[in-house]
C-alpha cells in the first residue's frame, strides 16, 4: 500500500513510517518540522535500508495537501499531525482547537476530493475522561475530558464518527494510546522534544545524560500506592506494530472502529524513575513538586479487542523501554541535533 503519514517525522509517526516500510509497504512524510527534524526522514532510510517521499507542508493546508495527495495513489493515510502535550493544552487550549481540529478536517476534505477512504487516526486514552472506571475498555463512553488536549482528541474522533455515517466507503480506524516510551533498538531515532520535555520518559533521560540538573515529580499525594501518577507505558515499536496492523485493517473494512493500544499494567512515575536507573545503571536526580493542571491519578487499558480483531499485542517489558530510552539518548545526547 501507499500510505500518507501526516506529521509521519515526529516521535511516533517516524517509528510507525519504519514499521511499515518494514512489513513491504511504501511510506509517503508530511510535516512542518515545528516538532520534529528533517533529519529524522534520513534515519528512517537508514533503519529500513529503503527510501521514502517526505514534503516540508503543513497538514492544514488545502493547497499543499491537495498537490501532494494527486500527486500518488495514496491508498491509507494515518494522521499524526497535532499538538499533543497536556500541560500546554491547559496554557493554550485556542491554539491546540485550531491546530489539532483543523487538520483533521482538512485531511478528511482532501481525501473526499482525491478518493481516498482509507484513514488511521492517533488518538488517546485521555477521551474516557474523569469518569469511566479502570481499565478502560473501547465499550465505554468518551467523557468529561481534563484538559483541551483530550478534548480535542474526543471532538475529532465525533467528527470520524459522523463523517462515516455521512460516506458509507470512508474506513476509519482510532487508536487510543496510551504512554509511549523508548526508542527504536538501534538507537538511530527516539523522541526528541523541542524545549523542555512535557513528558515523562525523555525528561527522565536528559537529566540522566546532563541536559537538565533534575526531574520534577509533579505531586507525591495521588491516591496511588506511593503517591505519584500512574500510566499504562508503551514501547513505541509495539505501538508502531500496532498501526500497520491497523492500516492493514482499515483497507479491508469500512466504517469506524476504536482499538486502546496498551499493555494493560500501570506504572507510577517513581516506578519509571527506579527502572530506568536499575536497567541502566545512572542515576535520575528528582525533587516533588506540586500537581500538574490536567492530570488524572491512574489509569491503564484493557487491550483485548486489538488483541482479538487486529492481532496485536504488546510485547517489549519495561526494562526494555528503559534500555532502548538510555541507548537513543546517550547516543544522540542533543537529539537529532547533534
Amino acid at each position: 500500500m501507499e500510505v500518507l503519514l501526516a506529521g509521519g517525522a515526529g516521535y511516533i509517526g517516524s517509528h510507525t513510517a519504519v514499521e511499515l516500510l518494514n512489513a513491504g509497504h511504501n511510506v509517503i512524510i508530511v510535516d512542518n518540522y515545528s516538532n520534529s527534524s528533517p533529519e529524522v526522514v534520513r534515519r528512517i532510510q537508514k533503519i529500513s535500508r529503503r527510501s521514502i517521499i517526505s514534503y516540508e507542508a503543513d497538514v492544514r493546508s488545502k493547497t499543499d495537501m491537495m498537490g501532494i495527495m494527486e500527486a500518488h495513489a495514496i491508498d491509507s493515510v494515518i494522521h499524526f499531525a497535532g499538538l499533543k502535550a497536556v500541560g500546554e493544552s491547559v496554557k493554550n487550549p485556542l491554539e491546540y482547537y485550531r491546530n489539532n481540529i483543523d487538520t483533521t478536517l482538512n485531511l478528511l476534505e482532501c481525501m473526499k476530493d482525491c478518493g481516498v477512504h482509507n484513514i488511521v487516526f492517533s488518538s488517546s486514552a485521555t477521551v474516557y475522561g474523569e469518569e469511566n472506571p479502570y481499565p478502560y475498555k473501547e465499550t465505554m463512553p468518551r467523557g468529561n475530558c481534563s484538559n483541551p488536549y483530550g478534548w480535542t482528541k474526543s471532538m475529532i474522533e465525533q467528527i470520524f464518527e459522523d463523517a462515516v455515517k455521512a460516506d458509507p466507503e470512508l474506513s476509519v480506524v482510532l487508536l487510543r494510546y496510551f504512554n509511549p516510551i523508548g526508542a527504536h533498538p538501534s538507537g538511530h531515532m527516539g523522541e526528541d522534544p523541542q524545549g523542555i520535555p512535557n513528558n515523562l520518559m525523555p525528561y527522565v533521560a536528559q537529566v540522566a545524560v546532563g541536559r537538565r540538573d533534575h526531574l520534577i515529580v509533579f505531586g507525591n499525594d495521588y491516591p496511588t500506592p506511593d503517591g505519584t501518577c500512574r500510566r499504562d507505558y508503551i514501547h513505541v515499536v509495539d505501538l508502531a506494530d500496532g498501526h500497520v496492523k491497523a492500516v492493514e485493517y482499515a483497507a479491508q473494512h469500512k466504517g469506524a472502529e476504536v482499538f486502546n493500544l496498551g499493555t494493560g499494567t500501570p506504572y507510577s512515575v517513581l516506578e519509571i524513575v527506579e527502572a530506568f536507573e536499575r536497567s541502566n545503571s545512572v542515576p535520575v536526580k528528582y525533587e516533588f513538586g506540586s500537581r500538574r493542571d490536567g492530570d488524572l491519578a491512574e489509569f491503564w487499558a484493557n487491550a483485548d479487542k486489538a488483541r482479538e480483531v487486529l492481532n496485536w499485542r504488546a510485547s517489549r517489558s519495561l526494562d526494555e523501554m528503559c534500555r532502548d530510552t538510555w541507548n537513543w539518548q546517550k547516543s544522540n545526547p542533543n537529539g537529532y541535533n547533534n
